[in-house]
């Protein structure tokens, strides 16, 4: 391995005398696929989606509108903000607006999105499209039709379909107005129903003609009855104009609150510590001052070791929508006074009952039988994936194999946690309310080159918090006299590289040649970065060690790159989560393992080489100690055997 090493330092040299490479402006695959709303007024978010969009100040992004506006030829530049990779936005002013012509009018013809890219001053734009895109200084709403049985709940989604829907924000808002009058159960006149105005929501994202409401307690209250009345939609326009459509007559017989489920498919009868779980049903009300929702379950927890306990407690959930409730199992509550959530594992065996209040009406719907599982405490951990990262990639010349790189950190992550309680995601979750994030950003706003760094206040011994944020400024931290932001840096990284790029980190002792191996190949200043178009005309094979390293043909060396990189940031987040789980030393005082042994992932930054780390030459990977893991296994248990037969000792 030694001659392989010098032989690449001398071939890495000689490319270094003349750079192949250019800029990586990661705009070569810049595409524009929609632009909506279709109809914009004054205070519409138009969203721009596509790829390989690129944000400031590396780039500054317009949409750009070539042909006819009502009569008249336009060429107009509207300047677009920076989202994300596949998402760009517009703030639709009166005054932008009338950059294209005087209100309203008709534009058509071909839409592109054009960047700017500042460092060499060049202009990239997308393939045009087509397109036509209506503009009007307010809309007239119509409802056509309402989509409903003729039997509902309180708070049920009621569609409507017509025309002329405000989407809210800035634009302003479309509401239904409801009046009429109510016959309750049993009762034999029907009393009237003040105009009560309830807001309509798009159905579909940028939809105007498909609209839902609520028919909210506010209209009829809670308890069982018959409505009949009339709806009419208002615009309310951000500038306080009001448009109204006519009248649509509706009539319902209105049913008591009920419960049909909890849980669902795929495993959703099970929950942990911080999980939401679903509840079903109908004529949920939202908790506020005037009422809320109640859900008393009687029956008993039968545990798996055999005991059984009796249950009879009241619960809290968080309202979603008139059919949907959602509990979150937490330590707080009463179901917590009667049995240790965190550790329980066994089935919740009883009767649920929903129970509503509203402005005094009080409602205790049937009983529902329900079975449902609770296990021990999982640690779900959201990668935060930030744009900076991105944006640091193009250092690294390898911005077109993100996903490729991520996929490896995420394979490095659930290896190195296997057996381990802990679920790692890529997108925020849904299903769970608390859960930590790890924000994988490009450079050290510390300004210290670290590597990673837990801003979480203080050794959380017992991974009591479970909804640590390693990422963005703590406060709490700053106060302390340490770094106050937190996360893993990829520009750091480059204290590795003995020729690190300008305005990166400095080079630093533990800098080494097998760095640079690694990845002069692709870097703008000393190779040639990888494109996407590129990547259409060859195999990049999946990395599965770095035995192959650094590699003798371009694909392998993509191949190489890809496995080391996503190893070293990889064995960076598992070791920051490590901490936040109250490694190393979670009962003592130390907050990395003692001295400096081979292949230990809580050892100090100085005691882990850059080649333990990439898993090169032999070395690696890093796991817990054996210690470490035997706690990781107590705070975090699962019924999996250890994958590994002998773990260092710590």
């Amino acid at each position: 391995m030694v001659g392989l090493v010098v032989g690449w330092a001398v071939l890495a040299a000689g490319c270094r005398e003349e750079p192949q490479g250019r800029e990586d402006s990661g705009l070569e695959a810049l595409q524009l696929l929609d632009v909506n709303p279709k109809i914009i007024v004054p205070g519409s978010t138009v969203v721009i989606e596509g790829r390989s969009f690129l944000d400031q100040p590396l780039g500054v992004s317009w949409l750009r509108l070539q042909g006819g506006y009502s009569g008249y030829l336009v060429d107009s530049y509207l300047p677009a903000t920076f989202i994300d990779f596949d998402r760009m936005e517009i703030q639709a002013s009166a005054e932008l607006l009338r950059l294209l012509g005087p209100l309203p009018g008709t534009f058509s013809g071909r839409i592109q999105v054009e960047v700017d890219f500042v460092p060499d001053g060049t202009r990239h734009a997308s393939v045009p499209l087509s397109m036509t895109l209506e503009l009007a200084e307010h809309l007239q709403p119509q409802l056509d039709e309402l989509v409903a049985g003729p039997t509902i709940y309180v708070n049920e989604p009621i569609e409507i379909e017509g025309s002329g829907f405000l989407l809210g924000g800035d634009e302003g808002t479309t509401y239904a107005v409801v009046e009429g009058c109510f016959t309750p159960a049993g009762g034999a006149s029907c009393l009237p129903v003040p105009s009560v105005a309830v807001p309509v929501r798009p159905a579909q994202p940028h939809d105007r003609s498909r609209g839902i409401f609520a028919f909210a307690p506010e209209i009829a209250g809670i308890e069982a009855g018959h409505f009949d009345g009339t709806v009419t939609l208002r615009n309310e326009h951000g500038d306080g104009q009001t448009f109204d459509s006519g009248l649509r007559p509706m009539a319902f017989d209105m049913i008591e609150t009920v419960i049909l489920g909890v849980g669902g498919e795929d495993g959703d009868d099970v929950g942990t510590l911080g999980r939401r779980v679903p509840i079903t049903g109908g004529g949920f009300v939202e908790d506020g001052p005037e009422g809320g929702t109640l859900l008393a379950f009687t029956g008993t927890f039968d545990s798996d070791d055999g005991t059984q306990l009796s249950v009879d407690v009241g619960l809290v959930p968080k309202f979603v929508d008139g059919h949907t409730v959602t509990y979150v199992i937490n330590e707080e509550d009463a179901l917590s006074g009667v049995l240790d959530v965190r550790e329980a594992r066994g089935t919740l065996v009883g009767e649920l009952v929903p129970e509503v209040d509203f402005r005094g009406q009080h409602v205790v719907g049937l009983p529902t039988q329900v079975s449902f599982r609770l296990e021990p405490v999982k640690q779900v951990v959201y990668l935060q994936w930030s744009a900076s990262y991105k944006e640091s990639l193009r250092l690294f010349g390898l911005r077109a194999l993100d996903e490729r790189i991520r996929q490896r950190v995420l394979d490095v992550l659930r290896r190195d946690y296997a057996s381990i309680n802990v679920d790692f995601r890529t997108e925020p979750p849904e299903d769970y309310e608390v859960y930590s994030t790890i924000v994988i950003a490009g450079p050290d706003p510390n300004g210290q080159g670290l590597l990673g760094y837990d801003n979480t206040p203080g050794k959380d011994t017992g991974n009591e918090r479970l909804n640590d944020t390693i990422g963005g400024v703590n406060a709490e931290t700053l106060e302390t006299g340490q770094p106050g932001f937190g996360g893993v840096f990829m520009e750091s990284l480059f204290s590795f590289s003995l020729n690190p790029p300008v305005n990166t980190v400095p080079t630093s002792p533990v800098a080494t040649a097998n760095f640079d191996l690694i990845f002069d190949p692709f870097r703008s200043d000393r190779g040639q970065p990888v494109t996407e178009a590129e990547l259409a005309g060859i195999v990049v094979p999946v990395p599965t060690s770095g035995a192959f390293c650094p590699g003798y043909d371009r694909p392998t060396q993509m191949a190489c790159a890809v496995f080391v990189l996503g190893s070293v940031v990889g064995s960076t987040v598992s070791h920051e989560l490590g901490h936040s789980l109250g490694l190393a030393d979670p009962y003592g005082v130390e907050f990395h393992n003692v001295g400096d042994l081979p292949n230990r992932l809580m050892d100090t930054g100085s005691a882990r080489s850059f080649e333990e780390r990439a898993e090169l030459m032999g070395q690696g990977p890093a796991r817990f100690c054996q210690g470490a893991y035997d706690y990781l296994r107590e705070i975090l248990p699962t019924t999996e055997a250890d994958p590994l037969s002998e773990r260092p000792p710590c």
